[in-house]
């Protein structure tokens, strides 16, 4: 948790920005009831404690190439940290694994995989294999269909779950 004691504006400006990375100064400030200058003040307090961590576009990327996506569980052979540091370095080095978590349970990661199809994913996979990164078994799922892939954080129900009804 940040240093930095968020109230419910901050909050407010934390969501609005979420849902439209591009609001401009004005719309985000009527937004969120301030005046523009006080809310330019805290936006920039809000990045520079490093809570906004950038701005992105949401591509719909299937009305620009068409891919396959897959889900990919991940277990090592040994699990010191060293293991866990390659296997790391390695991920963040295919640009075709766009998200990688280390999780706890029965897996050591789940990555998310886009490739142009599924041999070019299995050529992701090979690469990893064949490149000494401690891989002791995977399993695949491929998504045939997304249901819901929503970029933006439910901020205000993880606050109040913490610390009871944020108020204005």
């Amino acid at each position: 948790m940040p240093d930095l004691k968020l109230d419910s504006i901050d909050l407010r400006i934390l969501s609005e920005i979420q849902r439209d990375g591009r609001i401009t100064k004005l719309a985000l400030a009527e937004r969120v009831g301030l005046s523009p200058t006080p809310c330019w003040v805290r936006l920039r307090r809000l990045e520079e404690a490093g809570i906004v961590t950038g701005y992105h576009a949401r591509l719909a990327l299937r009305q620009v190439t068409p891919f396959a996506m897959a889900l990919v569980e991940v277990t090592l052979g040994s699990h010191r940290q060293a293991d866990f540091d390659r296997f790391e370095r390695a991920v963040k080095a295919e640009p075709g694994i766009v998200s990688c978590w280390s999780v706890g349970g029965g897996v050591d990661y789940v990555l998310r995989v886009v490739a142009r199809d599924v041999d070019a994913y299995q050529r992701i996979i090979d690469r990893l294999l064949d490149g000494d990164t401690g891989i002791d078994r995977y399993f695949t799922y491929i998504v045939t269909r997304t249901v819901k892939d929503d970029a933006a954080m439910p901020l205000e129900a993880l606050m109040e779950e913490r610390n009871g009804p944020v108020h204005s």
